[in-house]
């Protein structure tokens, strides 16, 4: 099954690390209304940088749909 989603923020966070990146989340929103997918391993497609496995938190409902978590640490 394919769902389409957007992608509506990106967020450093500021904690202390001894790496060299900066952790970060991507937080996408779907159109779902009422239903969503637990926490897991899912396949995002993207039209020009092709596939990308990232493991997803649903966050909760806002007007929109349901928003889902990917975090960077």
């Amino acid at each position: 099954m394919q769902l389409n989603a957007e992608l509506i923020s990106v967020n450093e966070f500021n904690s202390y690390s001894l790496l060299e990146r900066t952790p970060f989340s991507l937080v996408f929103r779907t159109q779902q209304k009422d239903e969503y997918y637990e926490q897991g391993i899912f396949t995002i497609v993207h039209p020009e940088e092709g596939n990308l496995e990232l493991f997803l938190t649903p966050l909760g409902f806002d007007e929109v749909g349901m928003k889902y978590e990917a975090v960077f640490s």
